[in-house]
């Protein structure tokens, strides 16, 4: 399983960022990461691949927010934001995540813009 194909519940997501709980879910309300229900039991979870490592240690991707407001005025429910960001892209020969996660965050929204 890759990084961005890992998921963590919102308390392991909070103890990799060093943060609440509490915290992580304000931060899904307000669009900074995106989560949904998985599983038999439908906990709340987020792809592993939005930490990357900062200078201080592990972080949010810095370009994750604007890429799901992108998304979000194309329309798309934060599920398939999610599906979108971790699914092969042709274009990027890899999925949106990983480019973000490269850097490529012009190119990643260029290919979001075409879905508006």
């Amino acid at each position: 399983m890759t990084e961005d194909a890992a998921w963590l519940t919102v308390p392991d997501f909070a103890d990799r960022l060093g943060i609440t709980a509490s915290r992580v879910r304000e931060m899904v309300r307000e669009g900074e990461v995106v989560a949904m229900r998985r599983g038999e039991r439908q906990i709340l979870q987020v792809p592993a691949g939005v930490i990357v490592e900062g200078e201080d240690g592990p972080e949010v991707l810095a370009t994750l927010r604007g890429t799901l407001t992108l998304l979000r005025d194309a329309g798309f429910r934060d599920e398939e934001s999610i599906e979108w960001l971790l699914a092969d892209e042709p274009e990027l020969g890899m999925s949106p995540l990983d480019a973000l996660r490269e850097g490529r965050r012009a190119h990643v929204r260029r290919i979001a813009q075409t879905l508006l």
